[in-house]
């Protein structure tokens, strides 16, 4: 029996191909590995076709990272809106299809992705009603899975998908018929279906499981789905209805319809009973009659690429007999047929449901014409014997292993697309390594990948993967008179080839190899006619490179080459930019009686991820000024007018200007320095002594107040636009108290946005931290509030967080103070707290 995740899964998913007029859908659900979402059930396709989809980067531009990271739907109707939005999919997916992506959500944002794959409507949007209806039984699946985890079930995905089989839309011709009463669990089988499953009828087990077992596995959630929806009392009214396969004594498939009753026979109330229909689909005498009388070989697939039937011309034109044949999915009856060029053709007519036509070689020398039907229940192969064509490239090491499809140009041509359009989004050279290694090796079926790049006349390993651990170590830093071909592909400017680990050693006596069976290529990473380094690939088994891979991969290595070489200007310009926040950023804060005073700065990990956010405390004669900023874009010019803005702050304050006046001057300039900017800010004058403040914001979020019994709210401080935009904007002042023991968070908006929530959750659930860590030390409250912040994977934005807290118990008296330089803190930790002196406890000094 499935567990109860995969039956919940199968349900939903079934429900939404139906209600959408979709041929095909699946359901992606969060993996253990942060930032993963995994393929979890896939119905309607074959799921060892779609293997590349079945792990999805969140930060990917494609349709089920961004419905996961926004929650909000994708309604794609044909290929060329696709193509627009996302041309990863495409290049991946080339085929002319419509999709709907909605996402799965609980208490805490989306928990997965559900999406439908339909008919193409050029030139027709989707119809809003569509998107509705599933982003409703998106949401209901999400309130599902949440019962699901209130009750113990873990309700994330590891394994590989579920295939789960479509009902179908031909009617059966029934033949036999059984009874299962829910009620008492027995089964009655009547004597035709006991003959057609080969059971003695005096010798029927009685029991669902002797049925269960006979059925593939794709079905069997079909088959608990249906006697759950039978029991449950909130289970739709009337009939419902089930057709699924039975295998016989034979190994050939049999159509199961069953129909599930909720009211049992006698009127209480209690489980009814599931009623089943069996048909031998190999048993009528007119259909193989009429295909044996046809010159080609028929197959009939069903959408999951199961054989459920064959006539005897195809039995002799593909060398086996039916019984190895019907019942069978055909990658596994006939593994050549599962090479990735005729992989292609069958998605292809899957997916546009339109015939195509190809060559394919049988081992171990005959060609066979091959034509696909594709229809709502499955496809229909026809067979013809043919010529060997005149495209058949062979084997480097093993002549005659070539598959001579025209497809292969194709494949080779169109796959890496995917990796093409993934480089020219890259900004790191991590990120450029990291791309290669998810879309250049699964598309060559490579398993190891080093890249190497050139400084100072030396290669220095930079990315590596699928290598004995340390291997690599003693090729780092070498020059380039050293005779390894990573060197010699790099400075002759050629790739090289070796289909064996044999020919690598033979090429280079000595060198140390790491494998004895395997294949590799090395390729020269050239741009604008500049050396950038050496790229190697490694395969886990000897294998010949067609005239086709040589040229792409060359092309590629030229792709990933100007890649790379825009990650080294990006990384020196992101080193300028960090050099110049962290001169910009106060080095100190002052010292206070009565008042202490923490900030911290944390960058994003996306793209240019030194941003405008800054922090700042300035004593202003009497008062204490508590500043925080967010300038709009990120880079050397953000952190330059993050700087402007400091200083014009800064002397506004020291001037002894009124809070509006301050920010209302800083707009101005912002205005005149016309930077293309705009920046928020909040700007607080505090009295340490009366702990009268007086606040005043533009554009930026409202602090958080924590009072000294421990209840925490989030201000309400009226404000205006941002600054930048408005000369004459204004920007009203809220006079408020910090009581003594209370606490004032103020922050940057990276602090509480969230890819998918509103940023009023965020808000509410900073409040709710800081309410439930209570009076600890400032470093402390700020270790807490952005730990998570700090542990995330991809950070878009950088976080600017700073704190204020009057003492409790002595009064604040005012003397000159003395600056103290910063910790080690890598956060930079800026404050004056004695190392054992909680928030709000009393200063010894005092």
């Amino acid at each position: 029996m499935p567990d109860e995740l995969s039956l919940v899964l199968a349900q939903a998913l079934v429900g939404a191909v139906e209600s959408s007029d979709a041929f095909a859908g699946g359901i992606y659900l969060r993996g253990r590995t942060p930032g993963l979402l995994r393929l979890a059930v896939l119905a309607g396709l074959p799921g060892p076709l779609f293997r590349p989809w079945w792990r999805v980067q969140v930060n990917r531009p494609f349709p089920v990272s961004e419905v996961y990271r926004t929650g909000r739907p994708v309604l794609l109707a044909d290929a060329e809106e696709s193509m627009r939005r996302f041309p990863q999919l495409m290049a991946g997916l080339p085929f002319p299809f419509g999709s709907l992506w909605v996402p799965i959500t609980g208490p805490r944002g989306s928990v997965g992705v559900l999406a439908v794959l339909r008919a193409s409507t050029p030139g027709q949007p989707v119809d809003p009603a569509d998107g509705d209806r599933l982003h409703r039984l998106g949401h209901r699946l999400g309130g599902a899975l949440t019962d699901l985890e209130q009750r113990g079930v873990d309700c994330v995905w590891e394994t590989e998908p579920a295939p789960v089989r479509l009902p179908a839309a031909t009617p059966p011709v029934r033949v036999g018929r059984f009874d299962w009463d829910l009620h008492s669990g027995q089964v009655a089988a009547d004597d035709e279906l006991c003959a057609i499953l080969g059971f003695e009828p005096a010798a029927f087990p009685g029991t669902v499981d002797a049925l269960a077992g006979r059925l593939v596995p794709e079905d069997a959630y079909g088959l608990w789905a249906l006697a759950r929806r039978t029991v449950e009392p909130a289970g739709p009214a009337g009939p419902a209805v089930r057709r699924m396969r039975l295998r016989g004594p034979d190994g050939r498939s049999h159509l199961l319809e069953l129909s599930g009753r909720r009211t049992h026979p006698d009127g209480d109330g209690s489980p009814g009973r599931l009623s089943g229909f069996l048909v031998d689909l190999g048993a009528g005498p007119v259909v193989p009659e009429a295909a044996d009388r046809l010159p080609c070989g028929v197959l009939s697939l069903d959408r999951l690429g199961r054989i459920t039937y064959a006539n005897g011309l195809a039995e002799e034109l593909l060398g086996h007999p039916g019984a190895e044949l019907v019942g069978h999915v055909v990658w596994q009856a006939l593994p050549w047929f599962g090479h990735e060029a005729y992989e292609d053709h069958y998605r292809a007519a899957l997916m546009a449901d339109e015939p195509v036509h190809f060559r394919a070689r049988r081992p171990p020398s005959r060609w066979l014409s091959v034509s696909l039907y594709p229809g709502r229940d499955g496809v229909t192969v026809v067979l013809r014997a043919t010529d060997r064509p005149a495209y058949a490239p062979g084997s480097v090491t093993t002549p005659g292993l070539g598959i001579g499809s025209t497809a292969d140009r194709s494949s080779a041509l169109y796959r890496p697309v995917a990796l093409a359009i993934a480089l020219t989004e890259a900004v790191t050279a991590r990120q450029v390594s990291a791309v290669v290694t998810e879309e250049l090796l699964p598309a060559f079926g490579g398993r190891q990948l080093a890249i190497y790049l050139l400084n100072e006349r030396h290669l220095h390993l930079a990315w590596e993967t699928g290598f004995p651990k340390g291997f690599l170590d003693r090729f780092d830093g070498v020059g380039l008179d050293v005779s390894i071909p990573g060197v010699e592909t790099l400075t002759t400017g050629r790739p090289i080839f070796f289909e064996s680990m044999q020919r690598l050693a033979e090429a280079y006596p000595g060198i140390p190899i790491d494998a004895d069976v395997g294949a590799r290529a090395f390729l020269p990473l050239i741009a604008s006619g500049r050396p950038v380094g050496s790229c190697i690939l490694g395969f886990d088994r000897p294998r010949g490179f067609s005239p086709e891979e040589r040229t792409v991969l060359t092309a590629l290595a030229g792709l990933i080459a100007q890649a790379l070489q825009r990650a080294q200007r990006y990384d020196s310009e992101s080193a300028l930019a960090r050099g110049l926040q962290d001169a910009l950023l106060p080095s100190r804060l002052p010292e206070v009686d009565g008042v202490d005073t923490l900030g911290r700065y944390l960058s994003g990990t996306q793209g240019m991820d030194v941003g405008g956010d800054w922090y700042d405390v300035i004593e202003t004669g009497q008062e204490l000024a508590l500043i925080i900023g967010d300038v709009q874009g990120h880079g050397v010019s953000a952190a330059a007018t993050m700087g402007q803005l400091r200083s014009a702050v800064r002397a506004f304050a020291l001037s002894s200007r009124d809070p509006q006046e301050v920010m209302s001057g800083t707009n101005r300039l912002l205005i005149d320095l016309d930077p293309g900017q705009f920046a928020s800010c909040c700007y607080i004058v505090l009295d340490p002594v009366t702990g009268v403040a007086r606040a005043v914001r533009a554009g930026h979020p409202q602090p958080v107040l924590r009072r000294p019994d421990g209840r925490t709210e989030v201000l309400d401080l009226p404000g205006g636009i941002v600054l930048g935009i408005d000369e004459e904007a204004s920007y009203p002042v809220t006079e408020l108290r910090l009581e003594p023991g209370a606490m004032l968070a103020l922050f940057t908006d990276g602090l509480i946005e969230r890819p998918g929530t509103d940023i009023d959750e965020g808000i509410e659930r900073l409040r709710a931290t800081v309410e439930r860590i209570g009076a600890v030390p400032l470093a402390e409250t700020a270790d807490q509030v952005i730990g998570e912040a700090r542990a995330a994977i991809d950070r878009p934005d950088d976080i600017a967080l700073l704190l204020a807290a009057r003492w409790a118990g002595t009064p604040a008296v005012r003397r000159p103070r003395a600056g103290r330089a910063p910790g080690p803190d890598l956060w930079r930790t800026f404050g004056r707290p004695d190392p054992g002196r909680t928030a709000g406890a009393p200063d010894p000094a005092s």
